[in-house]
C-alpha cells in the first residue's frame, strides 16, 4: 500500500525536471500528502506533456457514488488488468504522480513505526498511476487517481509487503505515451520495470494524521 507522500521540490525544478512548459498554479511543497487531497499529475495529451492536479482516491467514469474513491486509493499492480476499475485506465489513462518521498509504517513489538523512504539516486521520481473523469448532472466534475503498487523488493520487504510502482526515468515518456496499449501488455510493462534503490529512516508518528504538516513530518528520529 501507498498512502502517504511529500513533494518538496521547487517549481521550476518540476519544469525542468519532467519538461514542462506551463507553470503549476496553486503548486505547494507538501510534507504530508494523503488520500482525498490533490495530487501533482503528468498526462501526454498526444501533443505535449501537461501537468496539473488530481485528486488522490480514484473514482471510476462508470461510478454511482464518488465515494469509492476513498477505497481506492492503490491498485494492485499484478490484478490491474483483470479489474473493471482498472482494466480499461491501464490502456489509455497512465499518468507519472510527482513525489520526493513516501511514507510505510513499519510493524513491530506491536506498535507500527512511520519510515520515510526516498530514492538513494535521484531527489525527484514518479509514481505510476492511473486517472479518470467523473462526472453527473448538477454535480462537480471531478478528475482522480490511483497509484499503482506492486510486491516489495528486498529493500521494501523488511517494511511491508507491498511498495508503490516507481518507474525508472527512462520509462516514464513510454508510461504516459498517448497510445492505446491492451491492458495486459501494460501489466507486463510493469512487471519487468527494476527496482529503484531507496534508503529510509525512522520519522515521528506526527505523520500519522494527514492533519499534520511541516519539517516535523520528515524529521529522522534522534
Amino acid at each position: 500500500m501507498c498512502g502517504r507522500f511529500t513533494l518538496q521540490a521547487g517549481e521550476l525544478e518540476i519544469l525542468k525536471e519532467y519538461d514542462l512548459d506551463q507553470r503549476l498554479e496553486g503548486y505547494q511543497n507538501r510534507f504530508n500528502i494523503a488520500p482525498g487531497q490533490p495530487i501533482l499529475s503528468i498526462i501526454h495529451d498526444g501533443k505535449e506533456r501537461r501537468a496539473g492536479f488530481l485528486r488522490w482516491g480514484l473514482v471510476p467514469s462508470w461510478a454511482k457514488d464518488p465515494k469509492i474513491g476513498y477505497k481506492m486509493i492503490n491498485a494492485r499492480s499484478e490484478s490491474a488488468h483483470a479489474k473493471p476499475s482498472f482494466k480499461n485506465l491501464l490502456a489509455r489513462k497512465r499518468c507519472l504522480i510527482v513525489a520526493d518521498s513516501f511514507y510505510e509504517w513499519k510493524q513491530a513489538d506491536g506498535q507500527k513505526q512511520p519510515k520515510r523512504i526516498s530514492s538513494s539516486r535521484r531527489s525527484l521520481f514518479a509514481f505510476a498511476g492511473l486517472w479518470d473523469k467523473w462526472e453527473r448532472e448538477d454535480e462537480e466534475t471531478l478528475f482522480t487517481c490511483t497509484i499503482l503498487t506492486r510486491k516489495a523488493d528486498r529493500f521494501m520487504e523488511d517494511i511491508h509487503d507491498r511498495m508503490p510502482v516507481i518507474l525508472p526515468k527512462e520509462a516514464e515518456d513510454d508510461w504516459i505515451a498517448p497510445v492505446k496499449r491492451s491492458p495486459e501488455e501494460v501489466s507486463s510493462f510493469i512487471e519487468e520495470l527494476p527496482s529503484e534503490p531507496l534508503q529510509a529512516y525512522d520519522v515521528s508518528t506526527f505523520v500519522n494524521s494527514p492533519k499534520n504538516e511541516g519539517e516535523t513530518c520528515i524529521k529522522p528520529l534522534a
